[in-house]
């Protein structure tokens, strides 16, 4: 039984990873060229937030509990896109600092006067 549920939530996380919008652009902005977008990405917390209220509104007025699942998704979803901002923009500047030593660090170092 342990196995299948092993299996199972591997295959649900691919199917997640691979097709559910939060996580592809959450790998876009993961990259080095996507960190600036980070805050930028973080606003887009808000229509998860929104989807998720909506859905509890439906399900408040009798419609079906299952959709406590889409529910978790959305939320899971907003959180992930509020917390890409602060850390991209704490990554961007690691990098760019790691950018800026490499500069300063001359190429060669001549010992011949010493």
């Amino acid at each position: 039984m342990f196995r299948l549920l092993w299996i199972a939530s591997i295959h649900i996380r691919v199917f997640m990873r691979r097709y559910m919008p939060s996580n592809i652009i959450l790998d876009l902005v993961r990259t080095r060229r996507g960190l600036k977008w980070g805050p930028v990405a973080m606003l887009l917390a808000a229509p998860y937030a929104v989807a998720a209220y909506w859905l509890t509104v439906v399900i408040e007025a009798g419609g079906p509990e299952w959709l406590y699942l889409f529910i978790f998704v959305c939320l899971w979803s907003a959180l992930k896109m509020f917390w890409i901002g602060p850390v991209s923009v704490a990554l961007l500047v690691k990098a760019c600092s790691r950018e800026r030593q490499s500069r300063k660090i001359p190429s060669f170092i001549d010992y011949s006067d010493a």
